[in-house]
């Protein structure tokens, strides 16, 4: 299979820059699978399409001010981080802009201010150019990284990240700290419209996979089944477990809200050979799952989610739950009306 069938051609105008002020607003492509038919609607008509009895997945990740921005000790240089992920204690692996400058031994200092300085040494080389890192700072590390740094936005999002992203690029629902990028298809829900799903008789259930750097690079390769994902951690506690399969045994639907949702409930299925149907597992772990057509979905039933980039994994999960080909043509649809594309984009419903 090859990366380039997952091609589209995506003015640069319809990049969402800036989300809307009211996140319930965006549009809502809604696509039938049996039917294959479509619908232009608005994201709060969501509701339209949730029975009783259903499951809503989301993911509660929150996204970190990942980013930082400081001066290499003894020089001045202007050093750019973004942090990737956690690996121990203080120690993260980290991208670094411009790499040539910072050798293990390195310091960078993001803020000098008594009682709030925040600095790193340069460990070691990590994988893909990054470096491995580890932080010094007065009191408790979030507490500095909340004054210090930027919220992450993706690189497709040409401008600085201001004050207002703090809040706009996390969902109304985010409560455990770890992503550096948000899980995106959660940001059109407010809290009344969750309330009004509840309303109609359906649960939500909670699950966390923290969202990594991964999700914004590129395939690299011409052949889709020689990618290989990176590992992304996640958490599934009994208590969603136990809202996800109560919805399944009971006939109702499992509506995952996000590839990250979805990329996690498929990690954790598993055959209950008395049921004879897949279950989810509660548990800890990391995945690096990577779905793409031919996968048979065991647990996810229908999907909310944005709209992707060309050629990303992302378009190779959603074609895996619909047909590729129906898909690109939703696509091109999508830019044809106009839509609002990736992360403060318009929203897509499969099911």
């Amino acid at each position: 299979m090859r990366v380039e069938d997952f091609d589209y051609e995506l003015p640069e105008e319809l990049i969402a820059q800036q989300p809307l002020k009211d996140r319930e607003s965006c549009r809502l492509m809604v696509l039938d699978r049996e039917k294959k038919n479509m619908e232009h609607r608005i994201f709060r008509d969501i509701l339209d399409y949730i029975n009783h009895g259903d499951v809503l997945v989301v993911n509660d990740s929150k996204v970190i001010p990942a980013r930082l921005y400081g001066e290499k000790e003894g020089t001045g240089a202007k050093i750019e981080f973004l942090l990737i992920k956690r690996i121990s204690g203080d120690k993260w692996e980290t991208m670094v802009r411009p790499g040539r400058r910072l050798k293990p031994g390195d310091r960078v200092v993001f803020s000098t201010e008594e009682g709030k300085r925040l600095s790193a040494e340069i460990l070691e080389y990590g994988e893909d150019g990054t470096r491995i890192v580890e932080f010094a700072y007065d009191g408790i590390f979030m507490e500095r990284l909340e004054e210090a740094g930027t919220m992450p936005l993706p690189p497709y999002i040409e401008r600085e990240a201001t004050e207002e992203d703090r809040e706009d690029y996390q969902t109304v629902y985010a409560r455990i700290d770890g992503s550096v990028a948000a899980p995106t298809a959660g940001l059109h829900f407010t809290e009344e419209l969750l309330e009004q799903v509840k309303e109609k008789g359906a649960e939500i259930a909670y699950l966390t996979l923290h969202v990594g750097i991964g999700t914004f690079r590129p395939v690299k390769v011409d052949v889709v089944e020689e990618h290989h994902m990176h590992f992304e951690e996640y958490e599934v506690s009994e208590e969603a477990a136990a809202t996800i399969n109560r919805a399944i045994k009971n006939g109702g639907r499992v509506i995952s809200v996000g590839t990250t949702s979805t990329r996690t409930l498929e990690s954790v299925a598993t055959l209950d050979e008395d049921k004879g149907k897949y279950m989810v597992k509660a548990g800890d772990g990391a995945t690096d799952i990577f779905i793409y057509p031919g996968y048979q979905f065991k647990i996810v039933d229908a999907l909310i989610t944005n709209f992707h980039l060309p050629k990303s994994t992302l378009v190779m999960l959603i074609s895996a739950l619909a047909d590729r080909e129906y898909i690109l043509n939703a696509y091109r649809e999508a830019v044809k009306e106009k839509y609002r594309f990736f992360s403060y984009g318009d929203a897509m419903l499969i099911y």
